[in-house]
């Protein structure tokens, strides 16, 4: 008889504990749950530190493809949203730039220096906006909606030759979506990025439309890391025509239950009116 009670015992702890490692394993990190297209539970808070250093030294501008000086901008953004809604449909947030740049064939990683050097360089928070995130379709919970407005903090697009960032306003509407693979291991995630520039007159972006659309691939070898590539294009119309083409690859980590990290790289493969260059991307982004 205690032989039969001791392998009772031995089975239920077996099964109980066979059912917690199944369950360990269908929990998933917040890189896999909580993409752009997810929006936060009431008094969650998601907030997010990316860096982004482009530097280019070719340029293509009325059709003529062309070596140029070094210029080199980088662009620090902090991101914070909050749910604030019961069935989890509007999170509300800030979000503010912080820019450092140098021209005339400067080390690019001068913009670290933030020397604000005359004629060379020059750096600041150039702008703010309050942004909403909500999901337009009670039914398709993976598409939502950023709509946010960038109110600058410049008074001068260029001065002493060294451009900082635009002094148009720009209401910028981003449609998100994305789908997990019935595996699991696959995720595509796709953006559209709208903006419409208006205001001051003798900004290059007043008066003009932009349109981005992105496409990200990820696999996922484990929970806690992906490996991702991607591609994305700008469009600009209106007074001022441009437009480039990007391809990058990168990967994320989760480094803890709150706190993940990011790394990007792309490359400017094409582009008109614009410069040609890379960029190098680290984020850090906290969860709770």
């Amino acid at each position: 008889m205690k032989k039969i009670i001791i392998l009772l015992v031995i089975t239920f702890i077996g099964g109980f504990t066979g059912f917690s490692q199944e369950d360990e394993k269908e929990e998933k990190s917040n890189i896999q749950t909580y993409t752009p297209s997810k929006l936060l539970k009431k008094g969650q808070w998601d907030i997010k530190w990316f860096n982004n250093l482009y530097t280019e030294t070719k340029g293509k501008f009325n059709g003529v493809k062309s070596d140029k000086d070094r210029e080199t901008y980088f662009t620090s953004t902090i991101d914070v949203f909050t749910g604030v809604s019961n069935n989890n449909t509007l999170n509300v947030g800030l979000l503010v730039e912080i820019r450092s740049n140098v021209v005339n064939d400067r080390s690019a990683l001068d913009v670290f220096s933030f020397d604000g050097e005359t004629g060379t360089a020059r750096s600041g928070v150039s702008s703010i906006a309050p942004a909403i995130k909500f999901n337009p379709f009670k039914d398709v919970s993976n598409f939502t909606v950023q709509t946010a407005f960038h109110i600058p903090l410049v008074d001068n697009e260029v001065e002493d030759g060294v451009f900082l960032d635009q002094t148009a306003f720009t209401f910028q509407n981003r449609f998100f979506y994305d789908y997990t693979f019935p595996s699991g291991d696959w995720q595509l995630f796709t953006e559209l990025n709208t903006e419409y520039n208006f205001g001051e007159d003798t900004s290059f972006a007043n008066n003009t439309f932009v349109f981005v659309p992105g496409v990200f691939l990820s696999y996922f070898p484990n929970q806690e890391f992906t490996i991702l590539g991607f591609a994305q294009h700008q469009q600009r119309i209106g007074d001022f025509e441009q437009d480039y083409t990007a391809l990058g690859f990168g990967g994320k980590y989760q480094l803890t239950k709150v706190l993940n990290l990011e790394l990007l790289y792309s490359n400017f493969v094409r582009g008109s009116n614009t410069g040609l260059g890379q960029s190098f991307n680290i984020g850090l982004r906290a969860l709770f």
